[in-house]
């Protein structure tokens, strides 16, 4: 390779532009916001905290990621809250919460805790060959059994009107947001338009 094929090569890998945000690729948000917006947060008592770590055999001095064993940087949802567009009918109690780190919380997402942590997603712990995993693998199971915690069913308890009326309200603005997104397409490109005449004139091409 020669070295102008060299340069050229490391200079496309130093440099990434930023990630084109749009309207239609914030639909998740708009979706969690939707979800999170229903789902009730039970704050644990002090009891419970305790007998949660005593389970996943922490200590509350030193409590550490339940996937992998990293140092824990918040509590993530064992059990997915949103799942093809709409609450699972799990919610925030301590029950359905197991300390983790950022890295595994943003690889599990919404997955079936069990299938992930031994899948190949980027950084899950049986990817990264985390030691002890199947010791991590039986506390966790145990913990999924403690105070046999079970779905809620939404819209059993809202009935048909309100549950049906809520979702019309997200799909008229996710309908708004893809015309908007339109809209903004147009602009985008007259405001191009305009920035390359200008650049063309002040260059004199």
């Amino acid at each position: 390779m020669s070295l102008k094929a060299e340069r050229a090569k490391l200079l496309s890998a130093a440099f990434r532009m930023p990630s084109v945000q749009t309207m239609v690729s914030r639909k998740s948000s708009i979706t969690n916001a939707f979800v999170n917006s229903l789902i009730p947060v039970i704050p644990p008592t002090l009891e419970e905290i305790d007998q949660a770590l005593q389970i996943l055999g922490m200590e509350p001095d030193n409590v550490r990621c339940a996937y992998c064993g990293d140092q824990s940087t918040e509590w993530d949802h064992l059990r997915p809250l949103v799942l093809r567009l709409r609450p699972t009918g799990y919610i925030s109690e301590i029950a359905n919460l197991v300390p983790s780190c950022g890295k595994c919380n943003q690889s599990k997402g919404n997955k079936n805790w069990l299938d992930w942590i031994n899948g190949t997603a980027v950084l899950c712990p049986g990817k990264r060959k985390t030691p002890g995993l199947e010791h991590r693998i039986e506390r966790l199971k145990a913990y999924e059994t403690w105070k046999h915690v079970r779905p809620i069913n939404f819209e059993q308890i809202l009935g048909p009107d309100l549950w049906q009326e809520y979702w019309r309200n997200y799909e008229e603005l996710i309908d708004s947001m893809k015309e908007s997104q339109l809209l903004a397409d147009r602009l985008k490109a007259k405001i191009k338009e305009a920035h390359d005449a200008g650049e063309a004139n002040r260059h004199g091409t």
